[in-house]
């Protein structure tokens, strides 16, 4: 999608950022941690009052593609010696403010930023374009608006498995950030999105950062792939439930234009008919909890016909108005104004009419068995912190440990376990007392669980070194507790099937 010329004039804009040292952690250096945080939460002034005096290449390029203000020509012409200011408008990525004989300041019409970031494959860096939002526009972001790498973006890449696969489809590419994260590990990579600007920065960005290895593909869902598999999809799909009235905007990178949470069951659905066997799925979404159905019973009635292994992580639940106030703000329309009740009293009459009380949301993961059945449903809360940013590791390891557990069925009592290195146990005592009244294990890593524990399968935990069998462990605490050894096996079992999905204990050789 980008012709000869214009990967001309990015090979030199490449060559301008990077000798300028257009980086995360040369910015968060020239206006400091705390600015940097401003700047994550909307707000400039900070970053602004650091660099006002600072005139250096990187000082412009900061001003005008991170912070949305024109600069003066003579100050862009010295940041971007190689590219120039006619070739940076070739490129869109700014503007002359009035005739170009005329004019003395450029405008950007870009947002252009480097995203660093740490996966299984070790520390990278992109340089990312999209669209100005609305703290450089000064206004709500319009309808076509392609965004740029957010909170939830930077959720899905973490939740990526990194294995080495043949062809993944980063389904709903926006800006192309996950095909570019997918590339790390993939050797071929088709993007598709209903939006011909998303496929054109995504485009842009496959350029800028040196990715030759993405398709593009202009269309909605899974028709651009219509008869075709993969290997893996990744999706941060346009899951927001917004309200089909007239006069409320739909907004192409988050609106699927379907009632509810009917997105999101259909990107399951499409997912099963495109997944070779043996291949996965990772994406994010919302699902709606009714006055008569919990949101889980309605996902696992999604999931039931698709014949795919499932895991679903609810991260969040929201009220009808949190999730309405959330997602009006996203789009830019700022509370207390008209525009901002209208919108708010269209969404809350969607939710009142649907009989909707609560939205979830959450992280999906899916995978094709190899052959026969499903041997994974899996639909749990999970609120608290999260161990790990980067948690496609953990979601792989979960998958092996569950086909483990299949493959060794009862036999997992003759197993020799061990206890994973990220794993410590609390115990709490009262005053003078030699018995702890609470024990609880905790995971470090991974999703950071908590598990409290009995004195039983604490005492196996203990044990698990890998050198005796569950059961041959389980005898002797059985013995030291005076109650029946087969009894406490079959009481215990559970709760160490748990343990190994969650990787706080650990199979043999894995």
């Amino acid at each position: 999608m980008t012709s000869r010329a214009d990967a001309a004039l990015v090979a030199r804009l490449r060559s301008d950022l990077e000798a300028c040292q257009f980086s995360v952690e040369s910015l968060t250096e020239l206006w400091g941690e705390q600015a940097d945080a401003a700047l994550f939460r909307g707000q400039r002034v900070p970053a602004l009052r650091a660099i006002e005096t600072v005139d250096s290449p990187l000082a412009t390029l900061a001003r005008a593609f991170i912070l949305g203000l024109p600069v003066t020509i003579p100050d862009f012409t010295a940041a971007m010696p190689a590219l120039g200011i006619d070739g940076a408008v070739a490129l869109g990525l700014v503007d002359y403010a009035g005739s170009s004989d005329e004019a003395q300041w450029v405008v950007p019409r870009l947002d252009l930023r480097p995203y660093s970031f740490i996966d299984s494959h070790g520390a990278g860096e992109f340089f990312i374009a999209s669209d100005l939002g609305e703290l450089a526009l000064g206004h709500a972001i319009p309808e076509h608006h392609v965004l740029g790498v957010g909170g939830a973006s930077m959720t899905l890449s973490g939740l990526m498995v990194g294995d080495p696969v043949g062809t993944v489809l980063d389904l709903g590419t926006g800006c192309g950030i996950q095909a570019l994260h997918a590339a790390r590990h993939a050797q071929h990579i088709i993007a598709t999105d209903i939006s011909e600007r998303a496929l054109e920065l995504a485009a842009l960005n496959a350029e800028l950062n040196g990715v030759p290895s993405i398709e593009f593909r202009l269309g909605s869902l899974f028709e651009p792939v219509s008869g075709e598999s993969v290997d893996q999809v990744v999706s941060n799909p346009p899951f927001v439930i917004t309200p089909r009235t007239e006069g409320v905007p739909a907004y192409e990178y988050r609106d699927g234009g379907m009632v509810g949470d009917a997105l999101v069951a259909s990107v399951i659905r499409g997912t099963a008919s495109h997944l070779r066997p043996g291949g996965t799925a990772q994406m994010l979404g919302n699902w709606e909890y009714t006055q008569t159905a919990d949101a889980f019973d309605r996902i696992a009635e999604w999931l039931e016909a698709t014949g795919l292994d499932a895991w679903i992580i609810e991260r969040e639940v929201q009220s009808v108005e949190q999730y309405a106030e959330t997602w009006i703000r996203d789009g830019g329309t700022r509370s207390g104004t008209p525009e901002f009740d209208e919108l708010y009293r269209a969404w809350l009459d969607d939710f009142e009419e649907r009989g909707v009380t609560r939205v979830g949301f959450g992280y999906i993961a899916l995978r094709k068995p190899v052959s026969g059945s499903p041997s994974l449903l899996r639909l749990e809360r999970l609120d608290g912190p999260l161990g790990s940013s980067a948690l496609g590791t953990t979601i792989a390891a979960s998958f092996a440990a569950n086909d483990w557990l299949v493959a060794v069925g009862d036999a997992i009592a003759d197993a020799r376990l061990t206890v994973s290195g990220d794993v410590t146990e609390e115990r709490h005592y009262w005053p003078g007392a030699e018995d702890p009244t609470v024990m609880t294990l905790r995971q470090g890593g991974g999703f950071a669980r908590s598990y409290p524990l009995d004195t039983a399968v604490a005492a196996v935990i203990g044990a698990c070194d890998g050198e005796l069998s569950i059961r041959a462990i389980v005898d002797a605490i059985a013995q030291l507790l005076e109650v029946d050894g087969v009894a406490l096996l079959v009481e215990t079992l559970p709760s160490i099937r748990e343990l190994v999905f969650a990787g706080v204990l650990l199979p043999p050789q894995r």
